[in-house]
Order: C-alpha cells, then sequence, then structure tokens
C-alpha cells in the first residue's frame, strides 16, 4: 500500500527489458536492458483492465522512495 491505495509491482529483468520507457518518478529515462518495475493501481474504480492500461515502467530505485 502506498498513498492510501493498493497496487501491484512487477519486476522487469535487464533481458525482458525491450524498449525504452520514461520513468514517472524522475522523468528520466528506463533504457532498454534496464531491469525496472512495472506499477499499475490494484484498487482503481475504473476496474482491471483501465488500472492495466495505465500501468507504468518505474526506475526501482525510483519507486521505493516514491
Amino acid at each position: 500500500m502506498r498513498g492510501g491505495r493498493e497496487w501491484h509491482v512487477q519486476p522487469i529483468s535487464a533481458a525482458q527489458a525491450l524498449k525504452p520507457y520514461r520513468c514517472p518518478g524522475c522523468g528520466g529515462v528506463v533504457d532498454e536492458g534496464v531491469a525496472h518495475v512495472v506499477v499499475w493501481r490494484a484498487d482503481g474504480v475504473l476496474g482491471d483492465q483501465a488500472d492495466l492500461e495505465a500501468r507504468r515502467h518505474w526506475h526501482a530505485a525510483c519507486w521505493r522512495v516514491a
């Protein structure tokens, strides 16, 4: 739980990281080949599909301090 909300956090290995993403924590790029986490709400009011579509890729360190 973070910020009063439940979250799903899925680790992505370096081998699974096939393209770059923008980290919402720091605004930097999560480069291809960099291990990171994918995060989405577990308790959204719009349903599971909407939560999954709103998932974001974070640097693991950024998620830990968010």
